[in-house]
């Protein structure tokens, strides 16, 4: 079966859904608007069943959909950061003297990979002002610290193992880890932010699973922060060919042989076709942005 790679939780159930044309047990799907045009979608898996069946871990994933060309107006872009502050802060449920750790996930010499370090270059930290000027700092800032450890090729060293010995250094009460997801829609790409208490895998969205970032491993609640930066190119190539087959069927005369051959054709096949054509000249090539 042609699988099609995406870490949106959200996506996974589409797919399901159109596969099988019903839903997942064990999962319960939630989406409105806010703010009149920002789409939030909160996927819950319940059991193991509905784990499974999405290939995700047992939890709740918020997706946040911005509007189009919100980067050019900064009415929306605070409309946007009250709703990821609002989603943080329904999964998060600790008190604000808590120390929480944000850990920015990627390569930060690499575009699309880079999120999470340039995150963590803009960040706020107090944890060392709550420390040494404890009367300037308001109470309501919560002790705030950050890192960008870089991936296993510059450092070599497993995030998780970096991670996992900060934890055991600072006793954060919380960590958060910013990094780049993988979409199977172009127009999700720098566009859609989703938000787990599921913790993280760095390196999943490419194929390159490390070790589990999350409350097993850690100890502490871990709540994940994606934003999707590529797109697998054979997903680009197979919806490219869905839209010119449809526009084809559209066009061909009902029930005439042309017709019922482009009617026949099997997705699922063509899409295993298209991923096994492409495999020897590109491999598993990742599409993305020019900035």
């Amino acid at each position: 079966m042609y699988n099609v790679r995406t870490d949106l939780a959200v996506e996974s159930r589409e797919i399901y859904k159109h596969r099988y044309n019903r839903e997942i047990d064990g999962v319960v799907f939630e989406e409105k608007t806010v703010e009149e045009d920002i789409k939030v979608t909160n996927v819950d898996i319940l059991n193991e069943e509905g784990a499974k069946a999405m290939e995700k871990p047992i939890g709740r994933y918020v997706t946040i959909d911005i509007p189009e060309y919100t980067h050019y107006d900064g009415g929306i872009m605070d409309e946007v950061s009250h709703v990821v502050a609002a989603s943080l802060e329904e999964l998060i449920n600790l008190p604000e003297e808590r120390t929480a750790l944000v850990v920015g996930l990627g390569n930060w010499n690499i575009t699309p990979d880079a999120i999470g370090p340039k995150v963590v270059g803009k960040l706020m930290v107090t944890r060392h002002l709550k420390k040494v000027m404890p009367d300037i700092i308001d109470d309501s800032v919560r002790p705030v610290c950050a890192i960008a450890p870089g991936v296993l090729g510059i450092t070599g060293i497993e995030t998780g193992e970096i991670i996992k010995s900060l934890v055991e250094k600072i006793k954060p009460d919380l960590v958060v880890c910013i990094d780049a997801l993988a979409s199977r829609k172009l127009e999700r790409v720098a566009r859609t932010i989703q938000i787990s208490n599921t913790g993280i895998s760095p390196g999943a969205g490419v194929g390159n699973h490390r070790m589990q970032i999350n409350e097993e491993s850690l100890g502490i609640p871990v709540i994940a922060l994606g934003v999707p930066t590529v797109v697998d190119a054979a997903t680009i190539a197979n919806d490219a060919m869905d839209l010119v087959l449809d526009e084809m069927i559209n066009q061909a005369d009902a029930g005439k042989e042309f017709y019922n051959i482009l009617n026949n054709i099997d997705k699922n096949e063509k899409g295993m076709m298209i991923k096994s054509l492409l495999d020897p000249y590109v491999g598993d090539l990742m599409v993305t942005q020019k900035k």
